[in-house]
């Protein structure tokens, strides 16, 4: 997941893309081919082990260590995808009390079942640690990214597991979307907004998943125009082409079934990933070789990369079929097209590469960096969600992958209404207002129109009804709005709904009212060219609602009556007595007043944690996160124990050698040995205080041989500093005595407390040194590097003021102009310029100024 933190007042924005991971310990971060390279979760007796750790465990801890588990948010455990994945995973699967996927595993010595979201939940602990101790801050909003084939139910489920973390996420940002975004907002020659925008295709298949999107780009803005996919087309089908290949080569040459034995057949995929990624830059034979495979055998092959297109040609040819899918969507020729971006590493793969240029007739950019093009995407989006950041305005408009319809029941028949409120590749994030008219609470229910077109078994998406609806005092049934909108996450929801309740106006309100409704009508409708209001024609009343769009407009507050209510239109008053004109006169209406009534939603989702297991999922990722906490400090209390016993066994026998007695040397030798020894045996599992108390038994002996070897290195140089500077002050004071003018201004008194300070100084050092001279290196010092910088603090504390004194300034005699000539006064003139007759003319290298001709030479004499 990527991890790239932005400050936000006292937390952080952070972005996580659930396609990328970067090295642990950076501050940013990414998913994508690493997802299942550094997503990987393993649970011990102790704690969790989350990312590269975890991956090393892999193969010796296999079903207790958790991967690939992306695609399993939000399905159910009976779904035909999670029992066909379910047959190639290393650990157990079983059903949740809610039908969902759980996970089963040996934690804490005991069995426990994790659902999906706590499983993600994990990996978002660890991508949350690491960035908040990069950024010395905490974390708590982040970004981020799924695949743009991911339902509402699978959406849903990734923001329950950043919930469950505490994490606040600002945006689910479609991959493709990031992508684009990373790729336009750098660009400084796009096409303006009124010119013809640049088309760019882009391609991305990583380890899973095969996703191609156009985009239209304009200079600050991007529009994504389709996209297509295949979910089950990625590096891993090509990973498994190569295994199977060698399972049945070793079946035949070994008589070995790897499919028996779980850890012969993950080691035997490392091997063919790892064979995959070399025959994308070599074209001759190479050998895969496993050491102790199975039985204790050695096993070998090899492949070359003629007899690997050759294994995949039917993977390879299922790539243009997303490709044929988004230019009919979009309407596009290829022509059309400017560029072609490709990214996710599998297109590394020069079969890849070549089905999509040719399929395009161009070559293909390879300008994105293939593995993090994802994450530098939301990493973008997440910094100019931040106020923390300064990043250039760039629009940036998705697309609704799947289209979606609404379905109701009318008040008088059985009958159904359907409507599609957003069609395939409608602009997203966006809003509609629908009109109804009910005199009782009613049921809608959403789903996706095109069944066949979604990777997800179930199509209902969810069944949400509007309560507290009656019919009008009048009788009449009312007029009910309801704001349907697809979010910023690309999920569908229901925000508001409101009831139009016509009141009867008091007299005092009447007034006031006619000069409301009279400014409504004079006032210039805002918005035009994005909203609109579209009426359709039935045969009953209520059979298809009136549908008002609103655009990318985020307002959760219902539109004003007049734009959907025929009731508070004006009608034409000659158009309303042609139509009345064999009829007599109606008695004046009585005045009404139109108020918006909040209504709740009820909402029935396919997929959505409950309130109460999602605050025990919180509840046990925090006791986790202790546990884990607890188990690190212990283990680097151990570590703390082992290292100081490596560390000075090899000192001792070196550096430290003579600064301890042969008698104690041996000693401690023993002593480090039987702490060795005792770590491995009987302190292989203690408790940390038994580290601790371990650590400081050691330190009590090394401790003083350390400080006697660093005295021994460190005292000659403060001796030589120290005797530096008592020359330099005693030369003073010599000087001093001899006149010298430099320190004829000092005041006796104070050079004899130079001398005094001196003389002192000088003989503490001989003391010190002849006594230390007697010691051996093995004894403690006589005095410590940190005494005698005090010494040499406190001589220059005395004597630095005194030998600094600056001399006295002399001020030359003031002369000042009278009417009978120049006299001396204690009264203060400007001896520059025309009344300084002294002054010498000015000089600049040696010449005059030019107005030095000027000027007034005078004997004063």
């Amino acid at each position: 997941m990527a991890t790239a933190a932005v400050p936000r007042g006292p937390a952080t924005h952070w972005v996580a893309s659930f396609e990328k991971a970067r090295e642990e310990g950076s501050g940013s971060g990414t998913w994508r081919g690493r997802w299942r390279r550094r997503s990987v979760i393993s649970f011990g007796s102790k704690n969790r082990t989350i990312g590269v750790a975890a991956k090393n465990q892999q193969i010796t801890h296999a079903n207790n260590t958790v991967s690939n588990f992306k695609r399993f948010h939000g399905r159910a455990f009976n779904d035909p995808f999670i029992q066909k994945e379910k047959e190639n995973l290393s650990y157990d699967l079983v059903s949740m009390k809610n039908g969902g996927v759980g996970i089963k595993v040996m934690y804490m010595d005991e069995e426990h079942l994790f659902s999906v979201e706590q499983i993600t939940a994990m990996l978002l602990t660890k991508l949350k640690e690491t960035a908040e101790n990069n950024l010395k801050k905490p974390v708590t909003d982040c970004v981020i990214s799924v695949p743009s084939f991911f339902t509402d139910a699978e959406r849903r489920s990734v923001l329950d597991a950043a919930q469950i973390v505490g994490l606040n996420c600002l945006r689910l940002m479609n991959d493709m979307t990031a992508v684009a975004l990373n790729y336009g907002i750098y660009k400084q020659d796009l096409p303006g907004l009124d010119e013809k925008p640049r088309i760019v295709v882009f391609v991305d298949m990583g380890h899973s998943a095969f996703q191609v999107s156009a985009c239209a780009f304009n200079k600050g803005k991007l529009k994504v125009l389709g996209t297509a996919f295949d979910p089950f087309l990625g590096g891993k089908n090509f990973d498994a082409k190569l295994v199977e290949h060698f399972c049945a080569e070793f079946k035949t040459k070994y008589k070995l079934d790897a499919k028996s034995k779980i850890r012969a057949l993950l080691r035997l995929y490392q091997e063919c990933e790892k064979l995959k990624k070399l025959m994308s830059s070599n074209s001759t034979d190479l050998p895969l070789n496993i050491e102790c495979f199975m039985n204790d055998k050695d096993v070998s092959g090899k492949m070359n990369r003629a007899q690997f297109e050759e294994l995949c040609a039917d993977l390879l040819q299922k790539i243009e079929v997303p490709l044929y899918s988004l230019m009919e969507q979009t309407q596009l020729k290829i022509e059309d097209v400017s560029a072609v971006e490709i990214v996710g590493g599998t297109t590394r793969i020069p079969a890849v590469k070549e089905k999509i240029a040719k399929f395009f007739g161009k070559d293909i950019s390879t300008t994105l960096n293939a593995d993090e093009a994802v994450a530098r995407g939301c990493a973008l989006q997440c910094a100019s969600l931040s106020p923390a950041f300064k990043v250039r305005e760039f629009s940036v408009t998705d697309a609704v992958p799947f289209p979606i319809s609404l379905v109701w029941n009318h008040d008088s028949e059985d009958a159904e209404g359907v409507h599609e409120v957003f069609s395939r590749n409608h602009a997203a994030p966006f809003s509609k207002v629908l009109t109804f008219l009910r005199s009782g609470p009613f049921e809608l229910e959403a789903f996706y129109s095109d069944p066949q077109g979604v990777p997800y078994p179930e199509a209902k998406i969810g069944r949400f009804i509007v309560q507290n609806v009656s019919a009008q005092k009048d009788g009449e049934k009312s007029r009910v709005k309801v704001k349907v909108r697809v979010n910023t996450h690309g999920i569908f929801t229901i925000s508001t709904a409101s009831m139009v309740e016509k009141i009867p106006a008091e007299e005092n309100e009447v007034s006031s009212a006619e000069a409301d409704m009279d400014c409504q009508h004079q006032r210039p409708p805002e918005n035009s060219d994005t909203e609109k209001n579209i009426q359709q024609d039935n045969s009953e009343a209520g059979t298809q609602p009136q549908v008002q769009t609103d655009g990318h407009q985020t307002s959760q507050s219902p539109p004003s009556p007049e734009l959907t209510s025929e009731e508070n239109k004006t009608p034409d008053a000659d158009k309303a007595n042609e139509k009345k004109v064999d009829q007599p006169p109606e008695a004046k209406k009585p005045k009404i007043k139109v108020v918006n009534v909040e209504l709740p939603i009820e909402a029935n989702l396919v997929w959505q944690l409950g309130k109460d297991l999602l605050n025990m999922y919180i509840e046990t990722e925090g006791k986790m996160i202790m546990q884990d906490k607890l188990e690190k400090e212990r283990n680097d209390a151990k570590n703390a124990v082992e290292e100081y016993v490596y560390e000075f066994r090899d000192k001792l026998c070196g550096p430290y050698e003579k600064f301890i007695c042969e008698q104690d040397h041996q000693n401690f030798l023993r002593l480090l040995t039987e702490t060795e020894n005792w770590l491995y045996e009987e302190g292989e599992d203690q408790a940390k205080q038994a580290y601790v108390d371990k650590l400081e038994e050691l330190m009590k002996i090394g401790t003083p041989i350390k400080i006697r070897f660093q005295e021994a290195e460190e005292r000659p140089k403060v001796f030589e500093e120290l005797g530096q500077r008592l020359q330099h002050y005693a030369k003073i004071a010599a000087d001093f005595r001899n006149n010298d003018e430099k320190y004829n201004h000092i005041d006796e008194s104070e050079m004899k407390k130079v001398e005094k300070s001196v003389n002192e100084a000088m003989e503490w050092m001989n003391n010190v040194m002849n006594a230390q001279a007697k010691k051996s290196l093995d004894q403690d010092p006589v005095v410590r590097a940190q005494e005698i910088r005090a010494k040499i603090k406190e001589l220059n504390n005395t004597c630095e003021p005194v030998v600094t004194q600056p001399k006295p300034k002399i001020e030359s005699p003031k002369v000042e102009r009278t009417p009978n000539g120049p006299s001396t006064d204690k009264k203060e003139e400007d001896l520059e310029g025309k009344n300084n007759f002294n002054a010498e003319p000015p000089h600049q290298n040696g010449e005059c100024y030019p107005n030095e001709k000027n000027s007034i030479n005078m004997d004063l004499d």
